[in-house]
């Protein structure tokens, strides 16, 4: 059995069609979509109380009755719409990283490491394994954890200095990954 087989069969001639000529696959995997969800829920301490006072706020703005449009202040509670809009999308937030998650496959080859995501339109991540020297690995206790190989720092809108992460993220056997990504990086080959 191959080892792209373990893919669903939509992602497998998406993987395929990225390797190059001579490069043979070691490992690939997907993220666990149920710990990616549980990462978003964290948000809702923001978009709970942002989606309940612009619920308050279009209620107060309608005088806390069903609004009649029998004359132009009945639109006003309308102007709260695109802050309701904004807090349901952040609550929503889990479930489109478990939606991402089912669209994205982990690779590491014998030339360099790619992060695919997406559904119709593939995003294409890859690093040469060169470009690999210092890893991070966060384990959890059942072994499943990140694979962290690229900080990249930034500056956000306000012009304040943050970070973004490129790695694996939440895969099963972690410390298993991190030891063939090493393998490859420092022989050439993984021993696994």
């Amino acid at each position: 059995m191959s080892i792209l087989n373990t893919l669903p069969p939509q992602l497998q001639p998406k993987v395929q069609a990225e390797l190059k000529v001579g490069e043979t696959l070691v490992w690939l995997g997907q993220p666990n979509p149920n710990r990616l969800m549980l990462g978003g829920f964290a948000l809702w301490i923001f978009f709970i109380p942002w989606t309940a006072f612009s619920l308050f706020w279009m209620a107060g703005a309608a005088g806390f009755r069903m609004p009649t449009f029998d004359h132009a202040f009945s639109f006003f509670p309308l102007f709260g719409l695109p802050f309701l809009f904004i807090g349901l999308g952040g609550l929503s937030t889990p479930f489109w990283l478990h939606y991402k998650a089912r669209g994205t496959v982990y690779v590491l080859t014998t030339q360099r490491a790619i992060i695919l995501e997406g559904g119709r339109a593939v995003t294409v991540r890859s690093y040469p394994l060169s470009q690999l020297k210092q890893l991070e690995r966060t384990e959890r206790p059942d072994g499943s954890g990140d694979l962290i190989f690229k900080n990249e720092i930034y500056r956000d809108s306000d012009g304040d200095r943050q970070t973004r992460k490129h790695g694996f993220f939440a895969v099963p056997n972690v410390r298993q990954v991190e030891r063939q990504l090493e393998s490859l990086t420092q022989t050439g080959f993984a021993t696994f």
